[in-house]
């Protein structure tokens, strides 16, 4: 039997329904619940980052159950519901890609023009712009926009790597910003050397300076095409399993993982890679 969107909307409401729902449902609130909306969006990264198809399926379910789960909530408040979260979408995609729907419809589909990747991004940076502008956007905290290139946007919980690498694309496309990497790689040098330096100083300071090298790293991966956010989780994969084979070794050979020597350790992750 196959079921709609449609069918998982209407099962959401009676989740939340006062009389016969779910008590754990009825007692979410939005604030509640995004924890869990951060968490399936994670999910659904470390499945993409596994190459585990079967189970990114079952993730995206997790994650489009969170959408309805707030337009559910948001509906009973009188906010919106979920048909306007979906025309909203469509209209501004439609209204994003003049290049594909040239005259702002799905029937325009194939009438546009063809641009390159960069122009697609630089048109599709002037229409936030644009719609921002007439929006008279403010900021989280009521002020109004800045006409600074740093984006004022940002969602507070936004893994920090992908804001700092926002934030160095922004200022980038102001043109302040290394034209090839070369130069990248001599300021990752200069920061490990203030941090040796920092080392007498306060804990503060050397703060500071691990601070910048994380940062200087994330812009040699922004130069080099390499989702800095990405490659970390795949290194602090990588590194779970290689120390876990190193416990299993030592296992195996009927010791105590943590009385090793630093030599034996070495030895057994020479082995596990």
């Amino acid at each position: 039997m196959s079921h709609s969107i449609d069918d998982l909307i209407t099962l959401m409401a009676r989740l939340r329904d006062t009389e016969h729902g779910c008590p754990w449902d009825l007692k979410q609130t939005f604030a509640t619940i995004a924890p869990y909306t951060l968490e399936e969006a994670c999910e659904v990264a470390e499945a993409i980052e596994r190459e585990d198809y079967d189970n990114l399926k079952e993730e995206l379910g997790d994650l489009l159950f969170q959408v309805i789960f707030h337009a559910q909530m948001a509906s009973e408040s009188g906010f919106f519901d979920f048909a306007d979260i979906s025309q909203g979408l469509l209209a501004k995609l439609l209204r994003r890609h003049p290049h594909i729907f040239p005259g702002g419809s799905l029937e325009s589909f194939a009438a546009g023009q063809k641009l390159t990747s960069e122009q697609v991004k630089q048109t599709w940076q002037e229409i936030k712009a644009e719609e921002k502008k007439q929006k008279g956007w403010k900021g989280r905290k009521g002020q109004q926009e800045s006409h600074s290139a740093m984006p004022d946007d940002l969602p507070v919980m936004l893994p920090t790597l992908q804001r700092a690498e926002k934030i160095q694309t922004a200022a980038a496309s102001a043109g302040f910003d290394w034209p090839e990497p070369e130069p990248v790689f001599d300021k990752i040098h200069e920061e490990l050397d203030e941090i040796r330096a920092a080392r007498s100083e306060s804990r503060e300071r050397i703060s500071e300076e691990v601070g910048d090298l994380l940062f200087a790293c994330v812009n040699l991966a922004r130069h080099l095409g390499v989702d800095a956010d990405m490659a970390l989780r795949k290194a602090c994969h990588k590194f779970d399993g290689r120390f876990r084979k190193m416990e299993a070794l030592a296992t195996e050979h009927e010791q105590r993982f943590e009385q090793l020597t630093l030599e034996e350790m070495e030895s057994y992750w020479q082995q596990c890679k």
